[in-house]
């Protein structure tokens, strides 16, 4: 976050590869007074459930108080162990559907639970990993139709939480940011000779597109750069 001024933080996805380093970057940051870990496998709280996002969220909010920085980093790529489609006749309706399910509907109501819980009283941050591919302008390959429609179905849901989110609190920010490809056994195959990022890397800059964020890009989506990318 920005200047050296402490900020309270929590972070949905703990336990996964993103999640867990951003976790372990800002613990190690002395501005960091508050910094709540969470995730399905070591709190039972699943984004397709929304009675157990709504109980983490009351919970917390009731012992943590409100949160300067969130970041929701939970999304499906590989659904039920089927890789993205290349061709239309590939797509399968269930696979199609669990991903709705945890990228846009899943983000969807994890905002709607938790975007309560970003103060009101100065500038704070709520980031949602998005993908580059469901940038609908930027798709100039076609394919992997489940996976990129949505992420730009979860692009819209944070738009519009950001409009709304506005009228509560001219200083708050509501993004959706892409980390890039991140190294792992999975993302490998996909890469192509493609820039990847380490976790590590990614732990910090995303963070530090969060903390150089203004209010008036809220709504916005960027990448691990800071470099906005078109809808």
């Amino acid at each position: 976050m920005k200047g050296s001024a402490p900020f309270n933080a929590l972070i949905y996805g703990a336990s996964g590869g993103i999640g867990g380093a951003i976790c372990d970057a800002l613990a190690a940051d002395a501005r960091c007074g508050r910094l709540v870990r969470l995730s399905r496998s070591a709190d039972g709280v699943d984004i397709t459930d929304e009675q157990s996002l709504a109980a983490a969220a009351q919970h917390i909010g009731a012992e943590a108080g409100s949160f300067d920085l969130i970041i929701n980093a939970v999304g499906a790529f590989e659904v039920n162990g089927a890789r993205p489609e290349r061709q239309f006749r590939e797509i399968d309706a269930e696979t199609m559907l669990r991903a709705f399910e945890v990228n846009a509907v899943g983000g969807a109501m994890f905002l709607k639970h938790f975007l309560p819980l970003l103060t009101k009283e100065r500038r704070a941050v709520f980031a949602t990993l998005s993908a580059r591919v469901g940038s609908i302008e930027d798709n100039k390959l076609g394919g992997w139709m489940s996976y990129r429609a949505s992420k730009a179905a979860l692009n819209q849901v944070v738009r519009c939480a950001a409009i709304e989110e506005k009228r509560r609190n001219s200083e708050s920010i509501v993004i959706a940011l892409h980390p890039g490809t991140i190294e792992t056994p999975l993302t490998r195959k996909y890469a192509r000779g493609k820039y990847t990022a380490s976790r590590e890397a990614a732990a910090q800059n995303l963070p530090a597109v969060c903390a150089a964020c203004k209010p008036e890009e809220s709504g916005g989506f960027f990448d691990y750069a800071g470099r906005k990318i078109d809808w």
